[in-house]
């Protein structure tokens, strides 16, 4: 009787432990289906700084689209202000000069200042491109000499 009684308690401590061992694999394989709340804020964080920092670029960059641009815009109009001016025939070049030009659907401020050289018969041009005409300080200002060449 003592052989059936230990042969019986070997099959139930069989039994528990495989009970056991199964209840402990379903225990794991239902922790490992998921992230918990710690991981699932953490990854939104992360998330949402490089979104942030995705927006901050590209507001940055359409905005100095706009600036070059004008930039640009401006330069052109300087430049042909400078070959205007050094195509006149009159000398010395009239100095303070100020005149408004159209170019890509914007009006454009410009000012000639005429500077003296060591030499009397060069002079330096500079011209100055504003958007608006009360503008202080200007978007592009380009500077060229002259001669006078005896003709």
């Amino acid at each position: 009787m003592s052989n059936q009684i230990k042969i019986a308690d070997i099959q139930v401590n069989n039994t528990l432990i495989t009970n056991t061992l199964k209840s402990n694999a379903q225990t794991k394989s239902q922790k490992s289906l998921g992230f918990t709340l710690i991981e699932v804020m953490l990854a939104l964080a992360v998330f949402s700084i490089a979104g942030i920092a995705l927006l901050s670029a590209a507001s940055n960059n359409a905005r100095n689209i706009g600036y070059l641009e004008s930039k640009m815009f401006a330069n052109w109009v300087a430049s042909n202000q400078l070959v205007a001016a050094s195509l006149e025939a009159k000398w010395p070049p009239k100095n303070n000069l100020k005149g408004e030009v159209e170019l890509a659907g914007r009006a454009w401020f410009w000012q000639q200042k005429v500077i003296k050289t060591t030499d009397n018969d060069m002079r330096a041009i500079v011209m100055e491109v504003r958007l608006h005409e009360d503008d202080e300080l200007a978007i592009s200002s380009l500077t060229t000499y002259i001669s006078n060449v005896a003709k």
